[in-house]
Parts: structure tokens; sequence; C-alpha cells
């Protein structure tokens, strides 16, 4: 089991889970010591940051995360949606799933036993996003990842997303964080269930 950094609550390697919260204090709560508690045991964190600045968010760790001298050896990296999810311009889920391939095995060829990964996702409701995509992304994530010595939390205010569209990213996410507990969540649906009922609901739509 991994301790991500709130008390009374285990996760597990291979690990996609989506945390949801309301407003920046609130994803602090978690996004601090989720990455606070992984740096000082050694594991390699990954965190896209997109509703406030990455060096802000540096400064906002605690001393004993011993950030900067983390993000030198690239121990910790903060990156932006524009380096990542849309660094082509616009949203790809092929080139964001081999993003994550890349950075995963490069955690693993460089040492680390886990890599804790962490995405805002704020930055998926402008118009350079095609949600059905992004939600299919989502998915596609439990199929290459459930087995990898990683753990994948993502971000969602519950301020800006409405709840339809909560429901649907629901769906592809196996566990949730919610209310300071991780849950298994009973809107889960596997990959393949996921595609199949997206296959039935575009045929209905002809």
């Amino acid at each position: 089991m991994i301790d991500p950094g709130i008390p009374g609550i285990e996760v597990e390697a291979g690990d996609h889970i989506c945390c949801l919260y309301r407003g920046l204090r609130e994803r602090d709560e978690v996004l601090l010591p989720y990455l606070t508690t992984g740096l000082t045991a050694g594991d390699k964190c990954i965190c896209i940051v997109d509703a406030s600045e990455p060096s802000d968010f540096l400064a906002s760790l605690p001393p004993e995360a011993g950030a900067p001298a983390r993000t030198d050896t690239k121990q910790l990296e903060l990156l932006r949606s524009s380096e990542t999810y849309l660094r082509s311009g616009t949203f790809s889920r092929p080139q964001m799933l081999e993003f994550w391939k890349t950075a995963m095995s490069g955690a693993v060829n460089e040492g680390y036993a886990l890599t804790r990964a962490a995405g805002e996702t704020s930055w998926s409701l402008g118009p350079e996003t095609d949600m059905n995509e992004f939600v299919r992304y989502e998915s596609d994530l439990n199929r290459q990842f459930s087995l990898a010595p990683q753990v994948i939390l993502c971000l969602y205010d519950l301020d800006i997303f409405d709840g339809a569209l909560v429901m649907d990213v629901l769906k592809t996410h196996p566990k949730m964080l919610l209310g300071g507990s991780v849950v298994e969540n009973p809107n889960y649906l596997t990959p393949d269930e996921f595609l199949a009922q997206e296959e039935q609901r575009s045929a209905g739509e002809r």
C-alpha cells in the first residue's frame, strides 16, 4: 500500500483516481501532501497545474519537501497544460498517452520504484479540446497503466465542471477521492465497457 499523504487513506500502485474538490484551497489540501509525501519517500513526481502558475505552486510546497532542489534533479516535474495536454495546440489523445508512456518508462529507467502523477483538468473546458476525446483518453489510461508502478490523480474542480460532465468522467476512474476518503467508484466502466457504450451512443445519434 502507498501513503498518499492524507491521513487515514492508502492507495495502491496502478490506481487511477478521480479527485473532486472545490477551489484552489481544497486542491492544495490534497495535492501538496500527495507530492510532499512522494518526494520524501523518493518517488518520481509529475504534476500538471493549470489554475495557478507552476512557480507559485512550487513556492507553496512545505520546506520538508525540498522541492527546489528536487526540480533541479527532475525528481519533481511541474508542468503546464501547454507543455503536455495542449502542446500541439489542441488536445490529442494518442500524443498524451505517449507522453505518459514515455514519462513512466523514463522514471523506471532512472531507478524510481513509483511515479506519482497528478493532472489538473480545468484546461479541458477550452475550445482546443474535444471533450469526447478527453473522456476517452481517461478511459484509455486504465488500459495502459493499470499494472504500472504509478498512481495517477486526476483533479476536477466542481466549481467549474457541471454535473453531467462529472458523471461522464466518473465512468473512467476506478476510484474517487472525495471528502478525505478514497472509495471504489460504482459508476466505473472498464475500457471495453466504456468503448461499447460510446459506440452505442454514437450509433443512436446517427
